[in-house]
């Protein structure tokens, strides 16, 4: 399958239109300026790293992905009424809850669309329930309960590409238009840190890796979904983690299954000496090993 983003302008300012696909570019909406243009990181510590980001514009804000658990949600919400700007929209890159289960949290009460590709958002409608039976028990009360879903629909002009399957189900990238290039990443790349491998669709996330490498400005900053932003070089270290976490796979001897993980843990591991999103990388291995059909 052949990687081909497609894009799309939306402008945030004094017009919204419809929702992603059909989205068109709100009216009156203008190019951020660096002198107008702050990006704030809300970086949620616990239960594990994980990030969203404020686009703070001249006149309003945008936010990009919402954190996981109720207390964050929170916090970045207090955050945003800190900055006594309006906000204009919540972006979605993936379907991964890490990523989404916060909006409900977020954008109680407030009247603003919530704003994915229709492709993303059918995986997070679908999928929402199984995640749900999985997530409660483990987060207990940090768990949101009321989650949001992308709606139907200053001065920020975003464009949205379209990933399809990647590290998630279906990835979008979205393009701050400003000074330096900026891109709200998701999970496309971790920056020297483990990663979550377990959708399988290690194939096409290198396929797309390599074709973002082409197609960004070596300068453009990556605002990722976990950890500080990287520039488009490290895509090259993603690719060398998903090829060595595959060589890992077929190396290993499955005939006992606990050893043979404990095994692919020890060896990504020595490549990656931390245990950051360690967790990320054993469930992403039984899943893979049997997509390979080696388990």
């Amino acid at each position: 399958m052949t990687f081909t983003p497609s894009r799309r302008e939306l402008g945030l300012g004094i017009a919204m239109a419809m929702a992603i696909p059909s989205l068109i570019v709100g009216a009156g909406a203008v190019q951020a300026t660096d002198a107008k243009l702050r990006i704030h990181r809300h970086d949620a510590a616990r239960p594990f790293p994980v990030n969203a980001y404020i686009v703070e514009g001249n006149d309003g804000l945008v936010v990009v992905d919402a954190p996981l658990t109720e207390s964050s949600a929170a916090a970045l919400r207090k955050r945003i009424e800190v900055l006594a700007k309006p906000l204009r929209a919540v972006l979605l890159t993936h379907s991964h809850p890490d990523h989404y289960a916060g909006i409900g949290v977020l954008a109680a009460g407030w009247d603003l669309p919530i704003v994915a590709l229709a492709a993303v958002d059918d995986v997070v409608r679908r999928d929402d329930a199984a995640k749900d039976a999985l997530s409660a028990p483990l987060f207990g009360a940090e768990w949101p309960r009321n989650r949001g879903f992308a709606s139907h629909g200053g001065g920020l002009v975003f464009t949205v590409m379209d990933i399809g399957p990647a590290e998630s189900l279906h990835d979008s990238v979205w393009i701050l238009n400003s000074e330096r290039p900026i891109a709200f990443f998701g999970d496309l790349v971790y920056p020297l840190t483990h990663c979550y491998m377990a959708d399988g669709q290690i194939d096409r996330w290198r396929r797309a890796t390599e074709r973002l490498q082409s197609e960004l400005a070596e300068e453009t900053l990556l605002y990722v979904g976990h950890g500080p932003p990287p520039t488009p070089a490290l895509l090259s270290w993603q690719r060398l983690y998903l090829n060595r976490f595959e060589e890992a796979l077929r190396a290993t001897d499955w005939r006992d299954p606990d050893a043979a993980t404990a095994n692919v843990v020890r060896v990504i591991r020595a490549f990656v000496p931390n245990e950051q999103l360690l967790f990320f990388l054993e469930y992403s291995i039984r899943p893979n090993a049997r997509r390979l059909g080696l388990l």
